[in-house]
């Protein structure tokens, strides 16, 4: 286990670039007979390094995620941001975005088919080894597909901000591939216990992870442009990441 409190800005840590000028692409598939709407960023380098599968916040898949996706490919990934809501569905209004995820919470069977028929249609994009990572809800999201010992050729999880509870009876296998929490000190919607907890759990069941707690940093800080951006803890978490992707996917 690595606990990393970030008091301090390191000198000389790139701040995340915008992408390239370049596109990626607008993808539809079906997930038990209804459509679905994701992104395709391929790899901007001769050959990819793996794939990197994004799950998005509880607003849908928006500009957000295929921003991030542009810039993951930007390092030589190809990245594939998948769609938990469906096709055109992307709330705007607090109480719809609540009401969306909510669905999800209470049906964990029906999150984790949207989320492995997601994955199966990334796997037909490009092939290897990936790595999955979400923010906020996607967060969640990537830690139930953890617990469901599903897709044995994920190399490893991340979550930025994300829910960090364990529902009741579920819990992590022993065979889980590496974990990175990136969790902000002052996030009040997902406090340290939670942190905590999870850290006995993951324990328990020897899985190996990180966790990376960035002083003062909000809940949603890595969210560019909303006021609850830290530059300094999105500046940490993507170095963590990279360093994460370079020793679960590189070569």
């Amino acid at each position: 286990m690595r606990v990393i409190a970030a008091g301090l800005l390191l000198t000389g840590m790139m701040l995340p670039m915008a992408p390239s000028a370049y596109a990626g692409e607008t993808i539809s598939y079906e997930v038990d007979g209804s459509a679905y709407e994701g992104y395709f960023a391929k790899a901007q380098s001769s050959q990819s390094k793996g794939l990197v599968v994004i799950i998005h916040d509880w607003d849908g898949l928006t500009d957000y995620e295929i921003k991030r996706a542009d810039m993951i490919s930007d390092l030589g990934y190809d990245a594939v941001a998948i769609d938990l809501f469906g096709k055109g569905n992307r709330p705007v209004e607090l109480e719809a975005k609540k009401a969306e995820v909510g669905k999800l919470y209470k049906d964990r069977a029906a999150m984790r088919s949207r989320i492995l028929g997601g994955l199966k249609e990334a796997h037909r994009l490009s092939s290897g080894n990936v790595l999955v990572i979400g923010y906020c809800f996607g967060g969640a999201a990537v830690l139930e597909l953890a617990r469901s010992g599903e897709g044995k050729d994920i190399r490893g999880y991340v979550s930025f901000h994300g829910g960090l509870a364990t529902p009741e009876g579920q819990s992590y296998p022993t065979d889980t591939a590496p974990i990175l929490i990136a969790h902000g000190g002052g996030d009040t919607a997902v406090s340290m216990r939670e942190v905590a907890a999870l850290s006995g759990e993951l324990e328990k069941a020897k899985v190996t992870y990180d966790i990376e707690v960035y002083s003062g940093a909000p809940h949603a800080f890595t969210v560019i442009g909303s006021d609850r951006y830290q530059e300094r803890a999105d500046r940490k978490s993507w170095a963590a990441f990279e360093d994460f992707l370079e020793t679960n996917l590189g070569d």
